[in-house]
């Protein structure tokens, strides 16, 4: 069975309780990393130093066509404080994979309205925090 996402993450609570399911569109791209530094000595010898085993995730992808609805969920989602209140609090997502993760927004939030009928947001990037129990 392949690896993803979902193997390397652990459970999580949300700050709100409140499941986007707006799918993603095109082409999604999972950043990842560890939180690793490298020192370099000036040999040239490196030592990697791991400040934490756990695997960090960000997702991204383009909303390129939206329903006027769907893109008022998700600029409401992202400005209201008692919701996402931005990048600060974190919500479920269900993702592409069919996963339930816990995310945060870490982006601005640029939507396009092309003719004023036909909605788009652009660069979103979720971070994920933590997965739901499956």
């Amino acid at each position: 069975m392949p690896s993803e996402m979902y193997d390397f993450c652990s459970l999580a609570t949300p700050d709100y309780n409140y499941t986007l399911v707006i799918k993603a569109q095109g082409t999604v791209l999972e950043d990842t990393s560890k939180n690793q530094s490298t020192n370099l000595a000036d040999d040239d010898t490196e030592e990697v130093i791991t400040h934490s085993d756990k695997s960090i995730f960000w997702v991204s992808w383009d909303w390129s066509l939206l329903t006027e609805a769907n893109s008022g969920i998700i600029f409401d989602l992202y400005h209201d404080n008692a919701k996402a209140k931005g990048i600060a609090r974190t919500f479920k997502w269900l993702s592409y994979d069919g996963h339930t993760y816990v995310v945060r927004f870490d982006c601005k939030l640029k939507r396009t309205i092309r003719l004023c009928t036909q909605f788009g947001i652009s660069g979103i990037v979720l971070k994920i925090k933590g997965r739901i129990a499956d």
